[in-house]
């Protein structure tokens, strides 16, 4: 009987008479916002190809820290207007019990009313900065209450609404009685204010 208390070696793979050394595979880590969101595109295409985002939302695992932005889960909401349809799906970096599943998950359809003034679907064009630049915009603005207030995570929430002219992250540390918010523009990458 043998105890693992140090990492495997490499092991070595013969292929067409060369020699490679193949690294054991790296511990999963959390993502940002964009490979995430990729991920879930792909599958939601495919059901639907008139498919817009309407929600994009950090999700916090027991097993896996969060940090600057990355989190080992995401939860998308994309919407059909053909359909009048949503959809959610999450990526995951672990499997974390019964209920967290790696890799991409699909729920079912729901109907979908339409475009609210609060709640607006858009484009992926429109999504170009991700949650890790968007952290940091965001931290140089929160910083201070952020040091007064340790221990604090931070959420993100992607989404957009008639009073923006683009898609935005909504961040907060802490919750939205006793918090810090900051709104990014996920097109520009600036402070809204």
């Amino acid at each position: 009987m043998t105890a693992c208390s140090e990492a495997p070696a490499p092991t070595e793979i013969k292929k067409a008479g060369v020699e490679t050394k193949q690294e054991p595979a790296k511990p999963p880590e959390p993502v940002a916002a964009q490979t995430a969101f990729y991920e879930m595109y792909k599958p939601a295409r495919t059901w639907a190809p008139d498919l817009l985002a309407l929600s994009l939302t950090s999700n916090e695992v027991p097993s896996m820290k969060s940090e600057d932005g990355k989190f080992p889960m995401w939860t998308a909401v994309f919407v059909s207007p053909s359909r009048r349809e949503a959809r959610t799906f999450t990526y995951s970096v672990v499997d974390d019990g019964a209920t967290i599943h790696k890799g991409v998950n699909a729920g079912g359809a729901e109907p979908w009313s339409g475009a609210t003034p609060k709640s607006t679907p858009f484009q992926t064009t429109g999504f170009v900065v991700d949650s890790d630049a968007a952290y940091k915009t965001a931290y140089a603005k929160a910083e201070a209450w952020v040091k007064k207030h340790p221990g604090k995570k931070a959420a993100f929430s992607l989404g957009s609404a008639a009073r923006f002219p683009a898609p935005v992250w909504f961040i907060i540390w802490g919750d939205t009685k006793s918090g810090y918010a900051v709104y990014v523009n996920a097109t520009l990458g600036t402070v809204i204010k």
